[in-house]
């Protein structure tokens, strides 16, 4: 079930399986990414969100450490009147700091399909 947005409030769109991977984290985390998310639909940035790197602007990232596990929500605000949450994990790179080939190549798919998407519905 989709809510329309109030008033100045752009709608929030999610790709793939980024809800349900959503769904999966601790309600702890799951609260720090909704707040983001939320100040990304007024048009503001919260303060835990940073930008994604490797796919230029308005794609930014907010990284939650839980109970000894980091877990990461990818979104974009590139498009005026949308949002769109593009990728959800939990953070399980064997190499220290450094995200999963996989996971980056999934956002950069994702926002291909985001475009897609945002052109179809405000064109």
């Amino acid at each position: 079930m989709t809510r329309k947005p109030v008033p100045g409030e752009k709608p929030l769109y999610w790709i793939g399986s980024s809800l349900k991977d959503i769904t999966r984290f601790p309600a702890e985390v799951q609260r720090s990414v909704g707040f983001a998310l939320s100040a990304a639909q007024y048009g503001g940035k919260h303060p835990a969100a940073k930008p994604w790197k490797g796919e230029g602007p308005g794609v930014l990232e907010v990284v939650k450490d839980y109970d000894g596990d980091t877990y990461r929500a990818i979104y974009t605000v590139r498009f005026a009147n949308a949002v769109y949450v593009l990728h959800a994990f939990q953070k399980k790179s064997p190499r220290g700091r450094e995200t999963r080939q996989s996971d980056i190549a999934l956002v950069r798919e994702r926002l291909k399909v985001a475009q897609r998407d945002y052109e179809e519905k405000h064109a």
